[in-house]
Order: C-alpha cells, then sequence, then structure tokens
C-alpha cells in the first residue's frame, strides 16, 4: 500500500464546487455585458424637435442630463416606415414618420425569438411570423397576443441613443 492510498485527498463538497462554477458564470457574464458599452466620444446638443422617445418616458430625456446613454446608431441608420434590429442590446429601432423614432424589445412576446425584418412598418417574428406595429409595438398578426414592450431612446443630434 502507498501512503497515498492511506491518506486519500477528500474531494470537495457539492456546495464548493457549484459555488466555483456560478462564480465563474458570474464574472464571464460580467465581462460579457461590460464589453458592449460603445460611445461616438462626442457630444453633441439635444435636438430641440422632441421626436426622441419611443419609450415609456417619452419627450426629452437628453435634456435633462442622460447624454450618457449608449448610442445604437445615426438618425440616418434607420429607413422611413422600417427599421433596425441591435441584437446585443435587444431593441429594435423604427422610423414609423419622418423623424419620430421609437424602440421597442426586439424579443417577441410569443415564445421569446428574436424579431428580425421591419418593412411598411411592422415589426416581424421569423419564428411563427408574429407581426407588430413599428408605431407602437402592437400585436397586428398573431400568434403573438402581447405588444412588444417599449424601449427608452433620445435622440441627440443626429444620434439615436439608449437611455
Amino acid at each position: 500500500m502507498t501512503s497515498e492510498s492511506l491518506h486519500p485527498v477528500p474531494a470537495p463538497a457539492r456546495r464548493t464546487v457549484v459555488a466555483a462554477v456560478g462564480t465563474a458564470g458570474l464574472a464571464v457574464a460580467l465581462t460579457a455585458c461590460g464589453s458592449d458599452n460603445k460611445s461616438s466620444g462626442s457630444t453633441s446638443s439635444t435636438s430641440g424637435s422632441g421626436a426622441s422617445s419611443g419609450g415609456t418616458g417619452g419627450g426629452d430625456n437628453a435634456a435633462a442630463g442622460n447624454a450618457g446613454g449608449t448610442v445604437l446608431a445615426k438618425t440616418t441608420d434607420i429607413p422611413e416606415g422600417g427599421g433596425k434590429v441591435f441584437e446585443a442590446q435587444g431593441v429594435v429601432v423604427t422610423q414609423p414618420t419622418p423623424g419620430q423614432y421609437k424602440a421597442f424589445s426586439s424579443k417577441c412576446t410569443h415564445q421569446g425569438c428574436a424579431v428580425k425584418g421591419i418593412a411598411d412598418n411592422v415589426i416581424t417574428c421569423p419564428c411563427h411570423n408574429s407581426q407588430f406595429s413599428a408605431t407602437d409595438g402592437s400585436v397586428k398578426k398573431g400568434p403573438a397576443t402581447q405588444p412588444l414592450a417599449a424601449a427608452n431612446i433620445t435622440v441627440d443630434g443626429d444620434s439615436i441613443k439608449l437611455a
């Protein structure tokens, strides 16, 4: 018999293993979330047009000192009657009428798929073809029964920011 068989090293307790795995997962999640912050590096004056919100707060949140929002796009990147999905941020930004920008969760309320297509003021989910209004996120065609959740954006000059 060797000395190792007389004095075996005990295996770590299940609680220790679970705690270590949880901590490692949290570290990875925090690192991934922290690396998505993109900034244009410039701050322009707040647009006085009032065409800035797609969220529940409405209006000029940038005027209240919210210059630190995440820049999603330039206003010219969002086509009139269409929009763009920002997968990393989980939002879709639309321009239902000229100069009016709206934002909603990109997660379909039917089964959680990410919406993809935005055309003719309709946001479409590719999984089961649910359709939502690009103006207010309401359901235009099921199987979804709940509207897309509004997200808060501001227009700061020609930049669209996620508040």
